[in-house]
């Protein structure tokens, strides 16, 4: 079992920033099997999208809408994933969400507000 926390989500004027971190704790078998750290958002009406993803590796994959402007970062020590937001758009307000791949398993963080005003 992996249990997921996230943090960092917030208010913010479009053109603004905001990090989000997620940490990830557990038995240390399930914390060594980790291997796609990544977010996904979810906005009122929609399906939940993937947003970024980083392998064990460091090979990262972004959605069209965000690249060139976010940015996801792994920190194998910490067990954090994080995702910088840059030049935010008021179409990037959803409920953020943590996954983390580990033995075959999806685990979801319980998920981060981020609402961009114009």
């Amino acid at each position: 079992q992996v249990q997921l926390v996230e943090s960092g989500g917030g208010l913010v004027q479009a053109g603004g920033s905001l990090r989000l971190s997620c940490a990830a704790s557990g038995s240390m078998f399930s914390i060594f099997s980790i291997n796609t750290m990544g977010w996904y958002r979810q906005a009122p009406g929609h399906q939940r999208e993937l947003v970024a993803s980083i392998a064990g590796l460091g090979r990262t994959n972004y959605a069209d809408a965000v690249k060139g402007r976010f940015t996801i970062s792994r920190d194998n020590v910490k067990n954090t994933v994080y995702l910088q937001m840059n030049k935010l758009k008021p179409e990037d307000t959803a409920v953020y969400y943590c996954n983390v791949g580990a033995r075959g398993d999806d685990y979801w963080g319980q998920g981060t507000q981020v609402t961009v005003s114009s």
